[in-house]
């Protein structure tokens, strides 16, 4: 086939399967799912055994995926996925170009996630929840055992709020929409209150702290929970995130596309971090010193919680804001001079910075709230990030999340056990 095709360079080449493999990196297999999914164009050769593809087109998407793949080799662009949402870069982040820790100290919860989700930042609004939403979650939590944990309740409150909407599988704009601002007052309405005498009343904000604690809240204090919820409300593809956008891909509707983020935001290294943190802190008041501590995690062979993050080479800006915030909260001294202390004490055997689970670790440890409290906040205010990954996804096409296996077991034929 070689021998006829135009000399490299050609603007008419053609290249086989086999060469346009190894020009993208990948295996046979995914050169034609490129082709399934419109990125390469394909001809038949001659007699029908094989296929060629455009040199030139090759190469483009061979380019692309390595600018979306940040320049590794082999990995095809696969695991990229474009959006608008979120970008971090150099120890900052921004939501749809806007520094997300100003915007997140400026406007409360709600029109942070409007501006994530639209756009448009709408002053004033609110988020509520029809009583038959919020009735149908409650008695499915209520009915959980008294030791599930915070995640436990908030899955389980999404999937009766689900069963209680029957437009749940309208996936048009405006109807995502509409469930994202139900959905999300639904599990906060539906975790446990804090206090016997607690009314759902004013911000998202204010609502979730009487369902954290029971101490009276000031607006100093509700200021540092809302900007939490604001600073956590996407960060592009979190693990939680990817499971989110490919539950979308599937068409799945926007509560099973949460329920998929709730289902891996439980792991020790996301969304339960912060718990982690809180019960580190916890020890280093007890002790007054965060020595003995840190010595005894090494020893165990256990990573410090709330130090660094893979994405920050310095301190995770979300940890700056909250800390600067926590400074003023009389309170939070404590909790913050043992954070610092174990900062300190760990920098001289790994230099790393504080991130954003410490400073949720310090914000909970503060405000008598659990240790799992830090896993409350981060799923409700992740909520909205995850539902507008969501709908980016829902306007792509369907089953294009499916990567390609790279098979490393025994090689057929094998003989049946």
């Amino acid at each position: 086939m070689r021998d006829h095709q135009p000399a490299p360079g050609h603007p008419d080449r053609r290249l086989s399967t086999k060469e346009a493999a190894e020009l993208l990196g990948v295996k046979p297999e995914t050169v034609y799912a490129y082709v399934s999914r419109g990125q390469l164009s394909s001809r038949r050769t001659p007699g029908g055994r094989g296929s060629t593809f455009d040199a030139k087109e090759v190469e483009a998407l061979a380019r692309r995926n390595r600018r979306e793949s940040g320049g590794s080799p082999g990995a095809g662009g696969e695991l990229s996925v474009r959006t608008r949402l979120t970008l971090i870069d150099k120890d900052r982040y921004y939501y749809r170009g806007v520094d997300a820790t100003e915007l997140a100290a400026r406007h409360p919860y709600e029109e942070v996630a409007e501006w994530l989700w639209t756009g448009r930042l709408l002053a004033g609004t609110a988020f509520t929840a029809p009583a038959a939403s919020v009735e149908a979650a409650r008695r499915a939590v209520d009915a959980l055992p008294e030791h599930s944990g915070p995640t436990d309740r908030l899955r389980v409150a999404a999937v009766a709020a689900a069963v209680a909407d029957p437009l749940r599988f309208d996936l048009t704009e405006e109807a995502v929409l509409g469930t994202a601002r139900i959905l999300i007052p639904t599990l906060v309405a539906a975790l446990p209150p804090g206090r016997p005498t607690h009314r759902d009343e004013g911000s998202l904000a204010r609502r979730l702290w009487a369902r954290l604690t029971a101490r009276p809240v000031d607006e100093a204090k509700l200021r540092v929970l809302d900007t939490a919820l604001g600073l956590l409300v996407d960060h592009d593809l979190a693990a939680s995130t990817l499971a989110v956008r490919v539950a979308a891909s599937a068409r799945a509707h926007p509560y099973a596309a949460v329920s998929a983020g709730l289902g891996v935001i439980e792991g020790p290294l996301h969304g339960a971090a912060s718990g982690l943190a809180h019960r580190l802190l916890e020890e280093v008041l007890d002790l007054g010193d965060a020595g003995p501590v840190i010595a005894q995690e090494l020893r165990a062979g256990r990573r410090i919680p709330g130090l660094g993050h893979r994405l920050y080479p310095g301190e995770d800006p979300r940890a700056r804001a909250l800390f600067a915030l926590l400074e003023d909260i009389p309170d939070a001294a404590p909790a913050l001079a043992a954070a610092r202390d174990i900062v300190t004490t760990t920098a001289r055997h790994s230099p790393l910075h504080a991130n954003v689970d410490l400073a949720l670790g310090v914000l909970t440890a503060s405000f008598g709230m659990e240790a799992a409290a830090g896993e409350t906040i981060f799923a409700v205010a992740r909520t909205a990030g995850w539902i507008a990954h969501a709908l980016e996804e829902y306007g792509e096409r369907p089953l294009r999340m499916r990567p390609s296996g790279h098979y490393v077991g025994p090689r057929p034929p094998q003989h049946l056990p």
